[in-house]
């Protein structure tokens, strides 16, 4: 398969179940291209949410069991990487000691209590969130558009000038890919969408304001990995795409 599509294969291999072959050696451009497709990549998952969560309510589920299952179908649909990315931050993270211990932390396959409860909390915020949100076809439509904004994070987490974490693994082979013009430029595409599915629950001005909020704690989290860890990892990925997913749609359905 031509090297033109190693991008969007590596963006959806690496976000969702899709089976998308073996890839070769992939280089830093390449990495960058696939981070600054992630909302796109994503979009297949998108749309089953939004279905499932369509169907949920359209046969009369309950709302919180609406939002439950939708969350189930993402978790399914990431093989709950993101999850388990959120989980291992906030317990390396959390940990005390030398940046080399908080690592070691999150290389185990263990839970501990503080990703646990970051869990639950996650987990409970996007559940509700969703029940507030999907009330009809518009709310399902608006539900599968901030799945997609929500990894806009991802180029931001990526841009140049922030290192990674370790000398292999995912963290490596993306830290610092990425442009700062093509992070902001996927960013603020991603925000221009969150009004949109602002609106489609009468709401537009919650677009934005969820956006600003999502972005700062995203670069919070990556400070704060910078600082603790010294640079980025797949897991710190991950968590800042599940803050901010919860952050974007609670941000709608408040």
């Amino acid at each position: 398969m031509s090297m033109a599509f190693d991008a969007p294969r590596l963006a959806i291999g690496t976000l969702t179940v899709i089976p998308v072959g073996t890839l070769g050696e992939i280089d830093r451009r390449t990495a960058g291209r696939a981070m600054t497709l992630a909302p796109v990549a994503v979009l297949p998952l998108a749309v089953l949410a939004c279905l499932v969560g369509w169907l949920g309510w359209r046969i009369g589920l309950p709302g919180l069991l609406v939002g439950l299952i939708m969350v189930a179908t993402l978790a399914a649909g990431t093989r709950a990487l993101h999850l388990d990315g959120l989980a291992d931050t906030v317990d390396g993270l959390g940990s005390g000691g030398s940046s080399e211990r908080a690592l070691s932390i999150m290389k185990r396959g263990d839970i501990g209590p503080m990703g646990t409860v970051a869990l639950i909390l996650a987990l409970g915020a996007q559940s509700a969130a969703l029940t507030e949100v999907v009330n009809g076809l518009h709310g399902a439509i608006a539900a599968g558009l901030v799945i997609c904004c929500s990894r806009a994070v991802l180029p931001i987490a990526c841009r140049r000038g922030v290192p990674a974490a370790r000398p292999h693994g995912l963290g490596a082979a993306v830290a610092g890919s990425v442009s700062a013009i093509a992070a902001v430029a996927v960013w603020l595409a991603a925000t221009f969408v969150l009004v949109g599915a602002a609106i489609l629950v009468g709401r537009w001005w919650q677009g934005p304001l969820a956006s600003t909020a999502a972005l700062g704690a995203v670069l919070i989290l990556v400070a704060l990995a910078v600082r603790r860890l010294g640079g980025i990892t797949g897991d710190v990925l991950g968590a800042a795409v599940e803050i901010a997913f919860s952050i974007m749609i609670g941000g709608l359905a408040a």
